[in-house]
């Protein structure tokens, strides 16, 4: 297979075509060996034997191009999971990315002696994917970077994969694109890159393919790198600030794809069904609290409600102190926040929550509680892992949504899709509904983004980009306010929305 993250793909090698013509399922190949696949074998194995004597010195005279690569691996791999690595040549991608265990695979003997000289920490084996023996170990991250050029049928490798899957694992691939075809291949003619032969170019299109055919479901699609070489400023800038956005992405030299196995129905420890907590963050909203525990759904095995007041100057705490008071059977805590802005009451609320799943019902009911079952039912059953509410498909009621107000969700929809490579497309909906143990997960990297989101929005769906969670959208009617008054400044508020999206754009492309 490849070497890790080598600008090396390109030519289309004629003595290799021949192998391509018959190939055998992944089942037929458990039972003998075909002749043409040994011989596919062979054949790259001895190709990358011989280059690896100098593999060092093409990574450093390519180093821009491996360094990109490195370092947006590393954005979707946290330091200390368990890494697999299918190609890994001589092991510098998966060192890069600090894993608390390692398995490096690779078809070169000579590359994989290499790897194991330079990173005895991590374990390196010596073979063809497919044909590896199957082990027990499972691993939270398997990387596939610059490799499917080089494999004889990539279903096959697909479909390996699943015994080294838990299920939350997250397959991250990365190909070149055909449309640089052309400057690779010049690039080879003037020596700036070392000719490799190439069985497959595979579009992105092809990948996710296969991979559903193979078992799993993929979770987003992205183009990257303008600029491989490294030319300091212009290539970040490129690379970062402009490539995720049309038209450039079609320009990338990279894409990636990221993909997971269908989720099983999600089940508590305690019962057969998760156990849900729903947080009301509320400020002068006195005359919907009463509303919102009467319309209160009781969904999973157990339903806890927690409102957090953010001082108000209505008599807000005392309604909800009176709901809980007067609605003993339920399971209704009251806090009153201590800092400033929705998300400070949302992140209380989530710290002390002892659901499974954490869900955020706005106090103003311009979406109703007789929405979340829908919204539990998406994450309960697996099919997704963050489901976000969307006021943009049904009718609103009157003047729910002004117009300006519609613009702008569009236009930060949009910008925040291209941010994150899964489509969003109300990014400012409240109502946002996830697991406790991913809420858990996100904190724990929330440094990533440092604190610049007062409303807690862009932290959640930042934080579920960054942790590769599947995304869903759910449809939802949006009600107009019956109480009190929007405390959302179009304006104001916008302009630090727009502030919001820039600095996402630099921790999420630039960082």
């Amino acid at each position: 297979m490849s070497e890790n993250g080598s600008v090396d793909t390109v030519d289309t090698a004629t003595e290799t075509e021949e192998l391509l013509r018959h190939p055998i399922s992944h089942q037929e190949r458990s039972a003998y060996r075909p002749a043409d696949f040994n011989e596919c074998v062979d054949r790259i194995s001895s190709y990358f034997d011989e280059f690896a004597q100098s593999a060092e010195s093409w990574r450093l005279k390519n180093r821009g191009y491996h360094s990109e690569i490195e370092r947006l691996y590393r954005y979707h791999v946290p330091e200390e999971s368990s890494v697999l690595e299918v190609g890994c040549g001589t092991g510098e991608l998966l060192a890069s990315l600090k894993p608390s265990r390692g398995l490096g695979i690779d078809l070169s003997e000579k590359m994989i002696a290499q790897a194991r000289e330079k990173f005895p920490k991590y374990t390196f084996v010596h073979s063809a994917f497919e044909a590896h023996e199957v082990t027990n170990q499972k691993f939270d991250y398997i990387v596939i970077s610059d490799t499917l050029s080089f494999v004889y049928d990539i279903l096959a490798l697909f479909k390996a994969l699943k015994p080294y899957c838990h299920s939350r694992t997250r397959i991250i691939i990365n190909i070149h694109s055909r449309l640089w075809q052309p400057v690779l291949s010049f690039a080879e003619v003037l020596g700036l890159k070392y000719r490799k032969p190439v069985l497959n170019w595979v579009t992105t299109e092809d990948v996710t393919n296969l991979l559903d055919l193979a078992g799993f479901e993929t979770i987003s699609t992205d183009s990257r790198m303008l600029l491989p070489a490294r030319i300091p400023l212009l290539s970040r800038f490129l690379n970062s600030a402009i490539s995720p956005f049309f038209p450039f992405k079609f320009l990338c030299l990279t894409n990636w794809v990221v993909a997971r196995l269908p989720a099983d129905p999600i089940k508590s420890d305690a019962a057969l069904k998760p156990t849900v907590t729903i947080v009301c963050p509320c400020r002068n909203e006195a005359g919907n609290i009463p509303r919102i525990v009467e319309r209160l759904p009781l969904l999973g095995s157990h339903t806890e409600l927690i409102f957090v007041e953010g001082h108000s100057k209505d008599d807000t705490l005392a309604a909800c102190h009176k709901a809980k008071a007067d609605n003993p059977h339920l399971d209704i805590s009251v806090y009153q926040q201590t800092g400033k802005g929705k998300k400070d009451a949302v992140w209380l609320g989530f710290q002390h929550a002892k659901g499974d799943i954490l869900m955020i019902l706005d106090a103003d009911i311009t979406v109703t509680p007789e929405e979340l079952p829908a919204f539990y039912e998406a994450i309960a059953s697996g099919r997704a892992e963050f489901v976000n509410g969307c006021r943009l498909v049904y009718p609103m009621e009157g003047k729910a949504m002004r117009f300006l107000n519609l613009l702008a969700n569009k236009f930060f929809s949009f910008t925040f899709s291209a941010l994150i490579s899964q489509n969003v497309k109300d990014t400012l909906c409240g109502t946002k509904v996830m697991l406790k143990s991913d809420y858990l997960r996100l904190v724990a990297g929330q440094s990533y983004f440092g604190e610049f989101d007062p409303f807690g929005d862009f932290d959640l769906l930042f934080g579920a980009a960054k942790l590769s969670l599947k995304i869903v959208d759910l449809p939802i009617r949006y009600r107009a306010r019956t109480y009190g008054e929007t405390q959302i400044s179009r304006f104001r508020h916008g302009w630090m929305l727009l502030k919001m999206c820039a600095y996402g754009l630099l921790r999420l492309r630039m960082r």
